[in-house]
């Protein structure tokens, strides 16, 4: 599926910005591969690549984008599907990958949160390492609060700004 070319586009451009986008991506912690992978679909205008398009764009091998897309698939980033009437896959990032990224995180949030409480009363809430452990619970319990309000404002938002998607 080849991609439509977007007018007076500059390759070069494009690949400058894969890069830089990818290395913010892994300076915040992601993979290098996922990020280059992540940031190659966000700025192709289908928001769809197959693998060998992957590959060509990145110059990177399929063991490396099949790797990659496996990552991000399983932090909800990107889905795969099949390209109609083939047996090739393409990979998609969709317009809330960001907003099911974070919905993800907090899944991990709320299984801190009970350990921390399970620490909390292995360790005795009267103890200074109890203590430090039910403030960190706290801070969890807070921030997973505030991103669950935070998510309702966004949707509102997006909906206002971009309409229904």
């Amino acid at each position: 599926m080849a991609e439509p070319t977007g007018a007076a586009r500059d390759p070069e451009a494009v690949s400058r910005f894969v890069e830089h986008f990818a290395a913010q991506l892994v300076e915040a912690g992601l993979p290098r591969m996922p990020a280059r992978v992540f940031a190659a679909l966000l700025a192709s205008d289908t928001g769809v690549l197959t693998s060998a398009e992957l590959g060509e764009r990145l110059r990177i091998s399929p063991a490396a984008v099949s790797g990659a897309v496996r990552y991000l698939a399983q932090q909800h980033m990107v889905s795969r599907e099949r390209e109609p009437g083939s047996r090739r896959e393409r990979y998609r990032v969709h317009g809330d990958q960001w907003y099911e990224a974070l919905t993800n995180r907090e899944a991990v949030i709320r299984r801190w949160e009970d350990a921390l409480r399970e620490g909390v009363v292995s360790l005795g809430s009267d103890t200074p390492a109890g203590r430090r452990l039910a403030e960190t619970l706290a801070f969890f319990e807070f921030v997973e609060k505030e991103v669950e309000a935070m998510m309702d404002r966004w949707r509102a938002h997006r909906e206002e700004r971009f309409g229904r998607g």
